[in-house]
């Protein structure tokens, strides 16, 4: 394989790397209250691009298809919001013993308590030609049950809470989510709109790269982590590890369930799984621990989780793409 078929194959992977690049050169541009006012155009523009793409991209009968897929949902729900904390709980009894900086471990808790994204893991889903309904449904109930599990799963493993402004965070799902989503389907249902014609799949990928590259630059203009290049480095490596762990749980449980999860289904569990959310993250942890002097070091882990995910997605891409095809391939030799 030459290197422009190898970057053509890994483009999405190699755009996240430009966007990292072009974020440490050019922080200020993407950074909030900059040039590109990512307060607006992140949030109303880019994640609602996504969910108008995705509702021009799929049919509504398999998004109404989607409601009757319980196992689905309670095993995507179960994982990311009940097994994943209490995983991440066990793992920091193990680093304290090791002596791992207490509010490292603070923080990786709090980031196996927080919801899914309500992006990454749809527009992922849809890059591998996953099962993309499910994964905007998933998305979607998990950001709401987060909003009232969250606060809870804190309480409980940190013995501490916080109040989430559930109005104005639900106003924000049904106008980031829900209003280009439906937008989407009255166009394709209304419309001569032919999905099919037009690179839906570039255009979403393209927003996603625009939501990392302001992230990023938001990240590389922040320098006010009162940590040392060892905490930094024991951070980076845990969320690291600990993503990759998730990974490999999900995708060998759902995988090793053929009559219960299809090959698509298996795309959408490992993303919606493992995803965490960086937008309501960010907002509970500066009402939960404002003012505290170990607020950016708590706040590390998810700001280092939220691109690692997004680029250990990105290489996923090609080898769940390769997977799902054995998958079919195997099926249909069993049906011939």
């Amino acid at each position: 394989m030459d290197i422009s078929e190898l970057l053509k194959r890994h483009w999405f992977l190699a755009g996240t790397m430009i966007a990292i690049f072009l974020a440490e050169i050019f922080p200020e541009i993407g950074a909030k209250e900059g040039p590109l006012n990512p307060e607006v155009t992140v949030k109303y523009g880019a994640v609602g691009l996504i969910f108008l793409v995705s509702g021009l991209s799929i049919k509504l009968e398999e998004l109404l298809g989607t409601f009757t897929n319980y196992k689905i949902h309670i095993f995507i729900q179960l994982f990311s919001q009940v097994l994943t904390p209490v995983l991440v709980k066990v793992l920091t009894l193990f680093l304290w013993m090791i002596g791992v900086n207490e509010w490292i471990m603070k923080g990786l808790i709090t980031v196996a308590c927080m919801p899914p994204p309500v992006s990454s893991a749809v527009i992922l889903t849809r890059a591998v030609g996953g099962n993309e309904a499910a994964a905007i449904f998933n998305s979607v109930l998990g950001c709401v049950l987060g909003i009232l599990l969250t606060p809870f799963t804190l309480l409980f493993f940190l013995r501490t809470t916080t109040l989430v402004p559930v109005l104005s965070t639900i106003f924000q799902l049904a106008t980031t989510v829900v209003v280009p989503l439906a937008l989407g389907q009255l166009l394709r249902h209304f419309t001569d709109f032919k999905a099919s014609s037009y690179p839906l799949g570039v255009v979403g990928q393209m927003a996603l790269l625009f939501i990392i590259f302001t992230t990023f630059c938001q990240a590389f203009l922040n320098h006010d982590m009162q940590m040392d290049a060892h905490d930094i480095l024991t951070t980076v490596l845990l969320v690291v590890l600990i993503l990759i762990l998730l990974t490999w749980l999900v995708f060998l449980v759902a995988s090793r369930m053929p009559r219960v999860f299809k090959p698509e289904d298996v795309v959408a569990i490992v993303f919606c799984c493992t995803h965490k959310s960086l937008t309501l993250g960010i907002p509970m942890l500066r009402i939960l621990y404002g003012g505290y002097a170990h607020l950016s070091t708590i706040s590390l882990p998810l700001l280092v989780y939220h691109p690692t995910q997004i680029i250990l997605g990105g290489l996923l891409v090609s080898h769940l793409q390769d997977w799902m095809l054995s998958r079919r391939r195997s099926r249909t030799r069993l049906e011939a």
